[in-house]
């Protein structure tokens, strides 16, 4: 059964006397494990399918299941228990508490699932020495370089162990070397299980994924394997 089934989801939005027809009738799945590359330019609606599929939206006719739970009717307190359980976001702009050092930043959505602190605490150190941090877990985001702020985001959005790792132009705040590393994390943890879906404008971080879905004028114009899929660290 596939993780993700999407079918024929339209997403309208008026605008005073005028409809913005942001995404068509799309169809698709996606099959867990699988490493995805959403991609796409500005004003493509690759990121109105990627809130939908973040269940940040709803759409406005089509059905979206979601580990085989249809989510396209729910409200919003509905969605966001879906949210909670099923999807860990990676942000460009990586939205960590600044106050806050990377271990309770990383156990922020373990509190909000109720977890007790010790087992939290544990959940979150695992999570950080997952993505290489284990030495930085007292240092606060401003004691951090952007691609290990990213790596916190990404230990983050692991903590809860969710069905999706769904990451919005990740390496948009990173120079290209780091940008490189946060991909070849991703990679890591792709071969390690996970299912991962990147939305991003650059086909540079799209070639890293497995399968790239290219959306233009809220339409798939193109769904292929990646042959040129880059090894881990190019």
């Amino acid at each position: 059964m596939s993780l993700i089934r999407v079918q024929n989801l339209s997403r309208r939005y008026q605008m005073g006397s005028e409809t913005i027809h942001a995404l068509r009738d799309v169809s698709l799945e996606i099959a867990r494990g699988e490493y995805v590359a959403i991609m796409g330019p500005s004003g493509s609606g690759k990121s109105t399918l990627m809130n939908l599929i973040g269940c940040l939206d709803t759409p406005t006719s089509g059905k979206y299941e979601l580990n085989g739970t249809d989510v396209s009717q729910m409200n919003d307190n509905q969605l966001a228990e879906v949210r909670n359980r099923e999807i860990g976001f990676i942000f460009q702009t990586f939205n960590l508490l600044p106050r806050s050092d990377a271990l309770r930043n990383v156990e922020l959505p373990l509190i909000y699932a109720g977890v007790d602190s010790d087992e939290r605490r544990q959940i979150a150190l695992d999570a950080l020495t997952n993505v290489g941090l284990a030495d930085r877990i007292h240092h606060k985001p401003n004691e951090l370089s952007g691609g290990q702020r990213q790596r916190v985001a990404v230990a983050r959005a692991l903590a809860n162990n969710p069905s999706i790792l769904l990451a919005d132009e990740p390496t948009g705040n990173l120079d290209s070397k780091t940008g490189r590393e946060i991909l070849a994390l991703f990679e890591e943890l792709s071969k390690k299980g996970h299912t991962i879906i990147v939305v991003t404008h650059e086909a540079a971080v799209a070639e890293h994924a497995a399968r790239v879905i290219r959306i233009l004028d809220g339409l798939i114009a193109s769904d292929v394997k990646n042959g040129n899929r880059r090894k881990p660290g190019e």
